[in-house]
């Protein structure tokens, strides 16, 4: 994927700790919009799938991710949550999420998500990955 998906991110005084600086674990509930939002401008729409509108039941589950945090976000900044995908395995997708400033990059991320149904690893199915082709 050439361009990546941007998604805008207000950072609130519920995101940071008592010093006014982004709390570590926030940094994963805004790059988890950010895969929604990448996915779901796609057309890969999550309660569809849960719903049984494309056949096959199944959901994504992080199974591994690398961070970066180089530098802190403090409350009332606005951010820009880049998502992009790397790469499509038999039942993964490798993602790469940055976190900016502006153009000052505060967190890198590489990011793998399993396709899971029943517990179990599944197979990405082909309407999956032709919206994700690369």
């Amino acid at each position: 994927m050439a361009v990546p998906h941007i998604f805008p991110v207000r950072v609130y005084y519920e995101d940071t700790d008592f010093s006014g600086v982004v709390y570590h674990a926030s940094y994963l509930r805004f790059m988890e919009r950010a895969r929604t939002e990448f996915l779901r401008e796609l057309g890969i729409h999550q309660q569809a799938i849960f719903d049984g509108a494309h056949g096959d039941i199944f959901g994504f589950a992080v199974r591994r991710m690398e961070i970066d945090f180089l530098k802190p976000a403090r409350m009332d900044d606005m951010l820009s949550v880049e998502t992009s995908a790397d790469a499509i395995g038999g039942a993964s997708i490798d993602l790469a999420q940055r976190i900016l400033r502006g153009e000052e990059l505060l967190i890198a991320a590489k990011v793998r998500v399993a396709c899971i149904a029943d517990g179990r690893p599944k197979r990405l199915p082909s309407w999956v990955r032709e919206k994700l082709a690369l």
